[in-house]
């Protein structure tokens, strides 16, 4: 009777053990880009694959069985159904980061929608009024599911032409993923790296390690960016390449400029165009204080069949964003302070000074970067880092005027106000990291950091907060509905660094 009983069970094992590979047999491919007109539906699929990483094969997620998702292309002002099925092991939700529209197809559990359970559907009806570069991932579990690649672009051509002539348009989506031992570092049943995020090892450009695109001398290129990591914030740099910034999360600047690299957070988007007037290789690099990181090239032969170098080389006027002069000086409707409550750490930053990770040995900063300049580039706690969850740490987003925190305390507005938040990064907290605080449903412009007023608006969903400074934004309120605002680091969204934004 006992050995049936254990044979029986092995046998359910081995049926579980080749079932589970069964689901994962499909091999990820590349992202496609999908037209997807006024009107019409189209189908994603949530569900297991197997991805290439340097040679070796690892269990992931996928849209459509593409890492990253499928890019979605659609006209301004259009309305789409995307008809969602969840095939994963786990439940979740698709977040449409940066649309403002009907907060029910928003994707967040137990605020716009139930989460969807495995084997099940859900049908997101999709509205997108402004023009740029969108993105989508989960909200349920995002550390864990959006790492192991559900994530995908979506770009909103706009009805008329506001951009400039190019010779083409590239998405670029930065990530990275934790890799040791040829094994993705597993996941906990809650987030593990919850004190400073899960910084990876392996960077990756759309999904590839070794990201290349050919180009032609002369050319133009337009680069929609966006970062889908964790927690890295990139530093993005094309060495011999002139790289003009044109636009962000939900639009143009007011004025184009020219710069020399664009520094990126998780969730943020930027528009960027950039010309190779002589032949070659052009690396596409991330760049910090601590490290430099290659992350694919561009391979420059041959001339240009069109020259749109002229128009590069102006800096168009897009005219005013919105008047902020009345805003400037208006005391906040809310002023908030992000901070940490970790039973792990004592005496601050375990005597570290905000700015020790970014030191070179010799006291010198790597690159010519300010050395006041408070971000995280790397994981300089690893192994702290790594027994951090949200049952040892809790980060915080704290209402100065009512004293509640996070899902406690609730912004409110109503459709036509401006309201204007202060957001202050506590440096005297335990372990004070940069915030990306991403906002739902809206848009706002940054009205001044640390007391110094922003000139060139454009208008945002997501804003990098450093440690230590004070970024005023205001809030364009346009939409009805609950949203969420939280930090758009993963594994600080687990550990609770969420409020709502309710607008009537």
């Amino acid at each position: 009777m006992k050995k049936t009983l254990i044979a029986s069970l092995m046998l359910v094992a081995l049926v579980l053990i080749f079932a589970g590979c069964a689901q994962v047999a499909t091999t990820a491919t590349s992202p496609e880009i999908v037209d997807v007109k006024d009107g019409e539906s189209y189908e994603m699929i949530a569900a297991p694959v197997v991805k290439n990483i340097n040679g070796n094969q690892y269990q992931m997620y996928a849209y459509n069985n593409m890492i990253p998702g499928p890019t979605l292309r659609v006209t301004q002002g259009s309305r789409i159904t995307a008809e969602f099925t969840n095939n994963i092991n786990s439940e979740t939700t698709i977040h449409w980061h940066g649309l403002r529209q009907d907060v029910k197809s928003d994707g967040v559990p137990d605020v716009s929608q139930e989460a969807v359970q495995p084997g099940e559907t859900f049908e997101y009806n999709l509205y997108f009024p402004d023009a740029g570069i969108y993105w989508y991932h989960p909200h349920v579990r995002e550390d864990q599911q959006q790492d192991l690649g559900l994530a995908g672009a979506m770009i909103v051509q706009p009805r008329e032409v506001i951009y400039n002539q190019v010779n083409r348009e590239e998405i670029i989506m930065l990530d990275d993923i934790l890799i040791e031992r040829n094994q993705i570092v597993p996941f906990s049943e809650h987030a593990n790296f919850a004190l400073m995020g899960r910084y990876g090892n392996v960077m990756l450009v759309n999904g590839k390690t070794d990201y290349s695109l050919q180009a032609a001398q002369g050319d133009v290129i337009r680069f929609y960016v966006l970062n889908a990591a964790n927690v890295r914030p990139f530093n993005l740099y094309i060495p011999g390449a002139k790289i003009k910034l044109v636009g962000s999360d939900l639009g143009l600047y007011e004025e184009e400029k020219y710069v020399d690299s664009v520094t990126i957070a998780p969730g943020e988007r930027y528009i960027i165009e950039a010309y190779f007037d002589k032949e070659g290789e052009y690396n596409i690099m991330n760049i910090n204080p601590m490290k430099a990181y290659t992350l694919g090239k561009v391979v420059v032969a041959g001339k240009t069949d069109n020259d749109y170098s002229m128009a590069f080389n102006a800096l168009r006027d897009n005219g005013q964003t919105i008047d902020v002069s009345a805003y400037q000086n208006k005391q906040p409707d809310y002023t908030l302070r992000l901070a940490v409550d970790t039973a792990m750490m004592m005496g601050g930053r375990m005597g570290m000074g905000g700015m020790q990770q970014h030191r070179m040995a010799d006291g010198s900063m790597m690159g010519g970067f300010d050395n006041t300049e408070p971000i995280e580039w790397e994981d300089t706690m690893s192994m702290m880092n790594r027994q951090a969850t949200p049952d040892n740490t809790k980060w915080i987003i704290h209402d100065e005027k009512s004293g509640s925190e996070n899902m406690d305390f609730a912004m409110t507005a109503s459709i036509g106000d401006k309201v204007k938040i202060r957001i202050i990064n506590d440096a005297n907290s335990m372990h004070p990291m940069q915030h990306p605080m991403h906002l739902h449903g809206q848009r706002f412009v940054v009205l001044a950091i640390d007391g110094v007023p922003v000139k060139n608006q454009v208008w945002k969903d997501t804003v990098l907060v450093p440690i230590g400074s004070t970024v005023d934004v205001l809030v364009d309120v346009t939409n009805p509905g609950e949203w969420m605002f939280h930090c758009h680091i993963a594994e600080h969204l687990e550990a609770g660094m969420m409020s709502r934004f309710i607008v009537t």
